[in-house]
C-alpha cells in the first residue's frame, strides 16, 4: 500500500451517523458511490463535457470508515481512447480524533464521454 495518497484531491466529505450499516461502519456503497463523484469531477474536466461511468474494476474495501471521519477522494487520470477515460481512484480517511490519514478504498473506474442524446463522442486531445 502506497503511503501517500496517489493522484490530485478531487473531494472531501465528512462520514455522518445516516451513512452507516448495522455495524456501525459507513456502507461500502456510500463510499463507492464519493469515489464515483470524484471520477466524474476528473472525467468531466477530461472530456470537457457530460460522462457516464460505464464499469468499476478491482475495489478494494481495505479498512472501514467511521463516523466522523473526513473522506478524501483522489483520482488520477490513468489512459485516454478514443470515447473512454480509466481514472485511477483512492479513498483516504483522516481519522476523526487522531488525525490518522490512511487508505480505505481503492478501484479503477472507467468513464465514457457522451454528447447531449446520450451518444459515446470523441475525448478532445489533451490540453497543452
Amino acid at each position: 500500500m502506497s503511503p501517500e495518497p496517489k493522484g490530485k484531491l478531487t473531494i472531501r466529505v465528512m462520514a455522518m451517523p445516516a451513512d452507516t450499516n448495522a455495524n456501525g461502519d459507513i456502507f461500502g456503497g456510500w463510499v463507492m458511490s464519493r469515489m464515483d463523484q470524484a471520477g466524474g469531477v476528473a472525467a468531466i474536466e477530461r472530456a470537457q463535457g457530460r460522462v457516464v461511468t460505464v464499469k468499476v474494476d478491482g475495489i478494494i474495501f481495505i479498512r472501514p470508515l467511521k463516523v466522523g471521519d473526513i473522506l478524501s477522494v483522489y483520482t488520477r487520470i490513468l489512459g485516454v481512447g478514443r470515447t473512454s477515460m480509466k481514472i485511477e481512484i483512492e479513498a483516504w480517511a483522516t481519522r476523526f480524533q487522531s488525525g490518522l490519514h490512511e487508505k480505505v478504498t481503492e478501484a479503477t473506474f472507467t468513464f465514457v464521454a457522451i454528447d447531449d442524446a446520450g451518444r459515446p463522442t470523441p475525448v478532445p486531445p489533451s490540453p497543452a
